[in-house]
């Protein structure tokens, strides 16, 4: 037993040999027949690799917040359907490449939100990635600089979830406006985004402030997007651990 205990941890199947311990502390008279072990172990490691796999995915994804679909509030205040919300729980919109436009005011929930369903999607084994745009932006600003703008977009690129939060945050200059046009083109009928706003969808074009631009973003992302407009007072007044 030890050996193909110590076997299995050198092989790194960590849920497999945790399983394969459990079941020989047990007395054996309630230990299972041979195709039952087997179907346990198994069992027990794709469990194990697929919790390893999401845990690593929300980590590299870098939430806003750690939140769950299980924690959002439904309050009827909040314009927020629930059926809705439970359905987007499969994910399919991201096999889809469907967007989802999230709008409120600051403080009331746009960003748990998007959270919570990248968050579903890393539990589905989807490769998912969190920004803030004024920051993302920023940041690809600087690597233009250094050579590594195309490498950045390319990862950008393979994320089948992308969530933009800040949406209309800060201005746009023209290198911002290019670069928020490759990144939304990229994904184009690829793949999803969630975009968060304080501002209505309806003044997206005005916050872009270029015609051709403009144009070009909007149409990739506004049209068959799934559009939740959230009301209510702020959550922000409420304890921290409610902030949902």
């Amino acid at each position: 037993m030890n050996n193909t205990l110590q076997s299995m941890r050198n092989l790194r199947l960590t849920g497999m040999a945790d399983r394969y311990e459990a079941i020989y502390s047990m007395p054996a008279h309630q230990r299972p027949q041979a195709d039952v072990l087997i179907a346990q172990l198994l069992e027990a490691e794709d469990l194990s690799r697929n919790h390893r796999r999401s845990t690593l995915a929300i980590k590299n994804a870098k939430f806003r917040y750690q939140a769950s679909i299980q924690e959002l509030s439904f309050a009827s205040s909040r314009n927020l359907d629930k059926d809705e919300i439970i359905a987007l729980g499969d994910c399919s919109f991201i096999d889809r490449g469907e967007n989802i436009l999230i709008t409120g005011a600051t403080g009331c929930g746009k960003s748990f939100l998007a959270s919570a369903l990248g968050h579903q999607a890393c539990s589905l084994g989807k490769k998912v990635a969190y920004y803030s745009l004024p920051k993302l932006l920023n940041t690809l600003k600087t690597d233009k600089i250094d050579g590594t703008f195309r490498k950045e977009l390319k990862r950008i690129e393979s994320k089948q979830l992308l969530i933009l939060d800040d949406w209309g945050l800060t201005p746009l200059d023209t290198h911002a406006r290019l670069a928020l046009l490759q990144i939304i083109e990229d994904r184009h009928n690829k793949y999803a985004t969630i975009i968060t706003s304080q501002l209505p969808v309806a003044t997206w074009h005005q916050y872009i402030d270029d015609n051709t631009i403009a144009d070009a973003i909007l149409d990739r992302i506004i049209h068959q997007a799934i559009r939740i407009n959230l009301e209510g007072e702020s959550m922000r007044k409420r304890p921290k651990n409610k902030i949902n």
